[in-house]
Parts: structure tokens; C-alpha cells; sequence
């Protein structure tokens, strides 16, 4: 009897279960995908379901896989899930964010040491004060990627929260708290990640404010995306992450055990 092809694939992203590669770069617009899947040698498409579209190729040498998760934690946090289960063991987030600290610039590079937890999702998973962060190898391979392409960069934590425009209720001031910048789905992807053993982490191209409560807007020019600076940063953000996971893979082939698994 001839095997139903659909029983091989995953039943949210539709992603196969099995022969995607292990290192993974995951962002939210399926376009920035296949922007970023245009680096790779080789570079085919695996899937393409919802706002889950699925590339692998090659980065220098290292298999890659670059997903698409969407906007918003709870849509993300099924491809993080979906991803793991296909057994993808290092991810990197690459994203936009709004800026909060100041000296962070348009185009500049945040690489999230850790997330705090609004993202609408991970607190029916867990008790608040259980933590998302990034795994620290992710933080250095980022960092050293970024100075090797010469991309202005900053480290820090990033505020994942869910709602993306301000409405009636206050919002919660961080005010002192010494946050780089504020995004949608980073602590999705670390808490994952961190419930599964896995290597995960994240760097962020700031576009500009997210609300003016956070940035001061006379600094950024107010919330536009679609600038050049921004395009350009996006450019140097996506060599950078793919440069990090080439790191991340020399570092987990040299800490396998000899005759290990892939």
C-alpha cells in the first residue's frame, strides 16, 4: 500500500516531519524569507501553509533552514513547536523591532539576551516567573557575526508583547528597567526553546517606534518601516544571522560527542 504523503507532514504548518535542517532561521514575513533563503546555495522551497513558508539550502557549507512564523506569539509559538518536533535543535529569530533604550538608531542591530514575557501566550504555558532567554552561545555567535559584518549592534532585553498598537488600558512602564527594544515573538520562541533543551536567541532590526510612550518619536521620525535605513539594515541583519548559525554549527559539531548524532 502506497503511504498518504499528508501522514509525513505536520498537521499546523504543514512542515515535513523529518529531513529539514538543523539549524534554523525563523522571521515573521514569509516575503523576508524568501528574501533571506535567496542567500542560501541551493535553496529550494519546502512548504508554504498559512503565513508558514519553509526554505532549506546552505550557508557557506552549513544545511540551513529559514521559516516563516507570522505576526504574534500564539501563531509563532506553533511553528517554534512544529519546527522542534521536526527536529530543528538551533534557532535564531530574525526580526524588526521598535526601539526603547536610548543611543539605539534606525537600522541598528538589538541581540536579545532575554525577553520579558507579554507575549499572550507563554503564561498559560507557565508560571510568570519562569524566564525566557536566549542561550548564551546564541548571544556571542551573534555578536561576533555582527562585528565581522560591521554592523552597528547593541545587546540587551527586549520586551515581547502581544498587542501591537496602544488602546484604552495604561500600559506599563518600563521606565528605568534598561530595555534595548520591544517586539512580538521572541520569548515564544526562547521559552520554547528552553523547554525543549534547544539552542535558541535572537536579533532584532530596529524600524523605528512602536508607541510613543516608548520611543521618543521626534528621535525616530515616528513608526515607519518602509525607509532605506531600514532596508538596509535588514540586509546587514540577515548576513549576521545567517553568519551566527554557520558559528552555532562549528560549536555543536565540536561539542557532539564523538560518533553522535546529527
Amino acid at each position: 500500500m502506497t503511504q498518504d504523503p499528508r501522514q509525513d507532514l505536520l498537521p499546523v504548518t504543514r512542515i515535513p516531519r523529518t529531513g529539514l535542517p538543523a539549524h534554523a532561521l525563523v522571521v515573521g514575513d514569509p516575503a523576508r524569507a524568501a528574501a533571506v533563503a535567496a542567500l542560501l546555495d541551493g535553496a529550494e522551497e519546502v512548504s508554504h501553509h498559512r503565513e508558514y513558508r519553509v526554505f532549506s539550502g546552505s550557508w557557506k557549507g552549513v544545511p540551513v533552514t529559514v521559516a516563516s512564523h507570522g505576526v504574534g506569539g500564539p501563531g509563532a509559538i506553533l511553528m517554534f513547536q512544529e519546527l522542534a518536533d521536526a527536529g530543528i535543535h538551533t534557532f535564531l529569530r530574525f526580526g524588526t523591532a521598535g526601539a526603547i533604550r536610548p543611543g539605539i538608531g534606525d537600522g541598528d542591530l538589538v541581540i536579545a539576551e532575554a525577553a520579558v514575557r507579554d507575549d499572550g501566550v507563554t503564561q498559560q504555558l507557565l508560571p510568570p516567573e519562569y524566564p525566557a532567554v536566549a542561550a548564551p552561545e546564541a548571544v556571542l555567535a551573534l555578536q561576533r557575526a555582527a562585528r565581522e559584518v560591521g554592523a552597528r549592534h547593541h545587546r540587551g532585553i527586549v520586551w515581547t508583547r502581544a498587542a501591537f498598537q496602544p488602546g484604552p488600558l495604561p500600559l506599563f512602564s518600563y521606565d528605568g528597567a534598561g530595555l534595548a527594544a520591544i517586539e512580538m515573538e521572541l520569548s515564544a520562541l526562547l521559552v520554547t526553546a528552553s523547554l525543549r533543551g534547544l539552542v535558541a536567541g535572537g536579533v532584532l532590526v530596529v524600524d523605528g517606534a512602536n508607541a510613543d510612550e516608548l520611543v521618543d518619536e521626534d528621535a525616530t521620525g515616528g513608526y515607519n518601516p518602509h525607509r532605506e535605513v531600514v532596508a538596509a539594515g535588514v540586509e546587514r541583519g540577515a548576513l549576521v544571522s545567517l553568519e551566527a548559525l554557520r558559528l552555532l554549527s562549528e560549536e555543536y559539531a565540536a561539542d557532539r560527542p564523538e560518533g553522535g548524532g546529527a
